[in-house]
C-alpha cells in the first residue's frame, strides 16, 4: 500500500530526486505506526490525504504485489507511477458519483464510456501509465462532470451563485445561501462557512483547508471528498452528504 505516510518516499524523491527514505513511522506491514496520533505528532497532512485506492492498484496490480523494500530496484518506477495512478483513480471517483446523479442521465452513456476507458488505463503497464497525458484526459472528463453538475444543480430553485475558481480565502460566508452554487476549484482556505447552506453545491477541487463548516448543510453536495472534509473544521451539527464520514477530530 502506498497511502498516507507510505507516500513519504515518493514526496522526498520528487523534492530531492536522489535520496529515497521511507517514513520512520512506516511499519513492516506498510501500516502507520502513529496513525492514532498523527495530528498530535504534527502530521496533519497525512490525516487529510486520500489516494482513492491508487496505492493498492499500483502495488497489487501494476507491480503484481512487489514489495519495493524487498525489491528496491522497483522503487523508482513505482513512485513515478503512483501520482499518475492517483489522478486516474480520482477521476474514477468523480465519474462514479456523476453516474449516481439521476438528473445527469443525459450524459450517463458518455460517463460510462469514460469510466470504462479510465479503468482500462489503470490496468496498463507502468510504462503506459507514466506515459499518459493526464491533463488532457482530465480536460475531457471535466467537460462531462461539468455537464452532470449543471444538470443536477438546475433543479435548485432561485439564483445559483457562480464562484468557480474564486479566491475566497478567509471569506466571511457564515450563513450564506450557497445552495446549488458552483464552487469548483474555489480557494476557501480558512473561510467562514459556519451555518452556510451548501446543499447541492458543486465543490469539486475546492480547497477547504481550515475552512469553518460548523453547522453548515452539505446535503447533496457534489463531488465533495472525504479528504476535503478532513481538511475542514466542522462539528456535530454539520450535515454531511451520504457516503462521507464525520472526521474524528471535529
Amino acid at each position: 500500500m502506498l497511502c498516507g505516510p507510505a507516500l513519504r518516499p515518493f514526496r522526498r524523491l520528487r523534492r530531492r530526486q536522489a535520496r529515497r527514505a521511507a517514513c520512520g513511522n512506516l511499519r513492516t506491514d506498510f501500516g502507520c505506526g502513529i496513525h492514532e496520533r498523527l495530528r498530535d505528532e504534527g502530521y496533519s497532512g497525512c490525516t487529510v490525504f486520500d489516494c482513492f485506492g491508487a496505492g493498492q492498484k499500483v502495488s497489487q496490480v501494476t507491480f503484481g504485489g512487489t514489495d519495493w523494500r524487498r525489491a528496491p530496484g522497483s522503487a523508482r518506477a513505482m513512485f513515478e507511477v503512483f501520482p499518475v495512478m492517483r489522478q486516474l483513480h480520482e477521476l474514477l471517483y468523480y465519474v462514479t458519483e456523476a453516474l449516481g446523479l439521476p438528473a445527469a442521465r443525459p450524459v450517463h452513456k458518455e460517463l460510462r464510456r469514460a469510466r470504462t476507458r479510465i479503468d482500462g488505463l489503470t490496468r496498463g503497464s507502468a510504462e503506459s501509465v507514466t506515459g499518459l497525458d493526464v491533463n488532457a484526459l482530465r480536460g475531457e472528463v471535466n467537460l462531462l462532470l461539468l455537464r452532470a453538475s449543471e444538470l443536477a444543480r438546475a433543479r435548485v430553485p432561485g439564483r445559483r451563485r457562480d464562484h468557480r475558481g474564486a479566491d475566497l480565502m478567509g471569506a466571511k460566508l457564515s450563513g450564506a445561501g450557497l445552495r446549488g452554487a458552483s464552487l469548483r476549484g474555489a480557494l476557501l482556505v480558512a473561510a467562514d462557512l459556519g451555518g452556510a447552506d451548501l446543499r447541492e453545491a458543486d465543490l469539486i477541487g475546492a480547497d477547504l483547508r481550515d475552512a469553518n463548516v460548523r453547522g453548515a448543510d452539505l446535503t447533496g453536495a457534489l463531488f465533495l471528498t472525504q479528504a476535503q472534509l478532513n481538511a475542514a473544521r466542522g462539528d456535530a451539527s454539520t450535515v454531511l452528504p451520504a457516503g462521507l464520514s464525520r472526521p474524528a477530530h471535529w
